[in-house]
């Protein structure tokens, strides 16, 4: 800005001044203040004339820095107030996305997977299980870290990066990957209501839609309380499983041989294997947990996110080792019933073809009648919490967002259902 006034009679330096309140005057109103450099020249003029300018220089990149700088600065001093919290509670701040993304882990096929491979080759494919989970929490930590280095979740960076056909195609698969993940547990659920209240298969669909949709409207209140809902799940299905291995008592030895030894022994050992280990692997998880961490506030500088990924890290080990004890005990609970010698001829049909129906069968035989309905209660909760998970990761993938809204939470687990009750008629005589 270049302000002049000619000189007329008035001695340079008053009007040298005045200028320079001017030039202050209208600094302040800018609300620019002290962010410039003013420089006064002289210019003589012929007969004592003379113009006297003063040049305002902006320093527009010179406040820029130095706005950034305060807010570094600001940002550096937030991480360094939280990074003088005690460390559990940091930790805890950082709890919950390892659970909910669990629970794709104890869906009734997985469940159902685990109760054959314990059936016919009683411990010795736990070693499955023990390796796949190491590979599991792998690739999640890297799921995790995306989220944390770049801001975005996998679904916005996929429609970020790729070519519009590649990324649609991509779309499109995954939108097919999560309802062929979600009938599993419609069908899981509606089969627990069915051996729990007698309820008609397809009135229990049509309860789990209901209930999937009341629950996933905890997302409004934020993603911890969503996350709570995975805690609850994984405790219920926890404690039944785990009574109902009280009961059986299998060996330990044999139980941690399972786990360490890899052994293929019997017919079709190779091909269960592979089914155990394809169980784990659920793509839309991926979606799901870099979505998740991006609930919390996540730092900028170095220390501040390699400390991030290590409590993301520890929560998400945490979890799966207690997704992997209930996984070692369905297999166990299987495995040391249908190995018993003195087993009579309806109970060793029983075992040949496990399922999830014969699986309440098979318990209320040797067990009684309670611990078939402890059965059914961790069912219910094998394929509520599958539906809740899967509808939730949907929502990321169709939105390509943040925070999925309740109006497209109401339009995924809409489609969820038209699609299962399609197939109920065909499918309820097989289950029941």
């Amino acid at each position: 800005m270049v302000v002049a006034a000619h000189h007329s009679g008035a001695p340079p330096a008053a009007a040298m001044e005045e200028a320079g309140r001017k030039v202050e005057r209208e600094e302040q109103q800018r609300g620019t203040r002290g962010s410039g450099r003013v420089a006064a020249v002289v210019a003589a003029g012929g007969g004592g004339g003379g113009e006297i300018e003063i040049e305002m220089e902006a320093a527009a990149a010179g406040g820029a820095a130095e706005a950034s700088s305060s807010g570094q600065r600001h940002d550096d001093a937030e991480e360094g107030g939280l990074r003088q919290r005690p460390t559990w509670k940091r930790f805890l701040a950082h709890a919950g996305p390892g659970f909910l993304i669990s629970l794709a882990y104890l869906d009734p096929s997985n469940v159902q997977t685990d109760l054959q491979a314990g059936s016919s080759h009683k411990y010795e494919l736990l070693w499955v299980l023990f390796f796949g989970f190491i590979f599991v929490l792998i690739i999640q930590s890297l799921a995790a870290k995306l989220g944390i280095i770049t801001g975005r979740h996998l679904a916005e960076l996929c429609m970020r990066e790729y070519p519009k056909h590649v990324k649609y195609g991509l779309w499109l698969l995954m939108e097919a990957g999560v309802i062929a993940a979600t009938v599993p547990g419609v069908l899981g659920t509606a089969l627990a209501y069915n051996k729990l209240l007698h309820i008609p298969f397809w009135g229990g669909v049509l309860i789990c839609g209901a209930s999937t949709l009341l629950i996933l409207t905890l997302q409004c209140y934020g993603a911890r309380k969503m996350e709570l809902i995975g805690v609850i799940f994984i405790s219920i299905m926890a404690a039944c499983f785990f009574v109902d291995l009280s009961n059986v008592n299998p060996p330990m030895g044999e139980v941690i041989q399972g786990l360490f030894i890899p052994r293929l022994r019997g017919a079709y050992a190779t091909s269960d294997a592979i089914a155990v280990f394809s169980s784990l692997i659920v793509p839309h998880n991926l979606f799901l947990h870099s979505s998740l961490v991006l609930s919390r506030k996540l730092p900028s500088s170095p220390k501040g996110v390699k400390d991030t990924s290590t409590f993301f890290l520890i929560e998400n080990a945490f979890a799966l080792f207690l997704v992997l004890l209930v996984n070692v005990a369905i297999v166990s609970i299987t495995g040391t019933i249908c190995a018993d010698n003195q087993l009579v001829d309806d109970i060793i049909s029983t075992c040949s073809g496990l399922t999830l129906n014969s699986t309440s069968v098979l318990l209320k035989n040797v067990f009684g009648k309670s611990s078939s309905k402890i059965y059914g209660l961790a069912l219910l909760a094998s394929g509520q919490s599958c539906v809740v998970a899967t509808s939730y990761s949907g929502q990321y993938i169709m939105q390509h967002r943040r925070r999925p809204s309740c109006s497209t939470t109401y339009q995924h687990i809409c489609n969820h259902i038209s699609f299962c009750v399609a197939i109920c008629p065909g499918s309820s005589p097989q289950i029941q």
